[in-house]
């Protein structure tokens, strides 16, 4: 498994990791409000694609469940991101019910989010 593979930077380009770039989204962006997370999205001007990122704070639970909800969340994004989506900043903020609520049910909300955000890009 580890190591470095062809698919490294590929895979590492789809996330958003800057503290600025998260602190973007929050500020100019717009918000989905689902179930068990919250989403908060915004058109980039350059480059092409997806980031995705993830803000699991200390007031969801310990170190243990905080990394279940981001395995969760990571593995719910991989199965549902779009192939081709528009050049969008993406934070997914997980409430506390994340950590035990069905995957299948995670899975939904996050390819739904993905859905409004599409549409969303598509029509600005």
């Amino acid at each position: 498994m580890g190591g470095s593979s062809p698919h490294g930077s590929a895979r590492k380009s789809g996330r958003l990791l800057r503290h600025a770039d998260f602190e973007r989204v929050y500020k100019q962006g717009r918000r989905h409000f689902a179930t068990h997370i919250t989403v908060f999205y915004l058109r980039r001007t350059e480059g092409e694609g997806m980031r995705v990122g993830f803000t699991v704070s200390r007031a969801l639970g310990d170190a243990v469940d905080r990394n279940r909800m981001r395995r969760r969340l990571r593995e719910s994004v991989r199965l549902s991101r779009p192939a081709a989506s528009p050049a969008v900043d993406v934070v997914i903020n997980p409430k506390k019910s994340v950590r035990t609520v069905e995957f299948s049910i995670l899975l939904n909300e996050v390819s739904r989010a993905f859905e409004v955000i599409e549409q969303k890009m598509r029509g600005a």
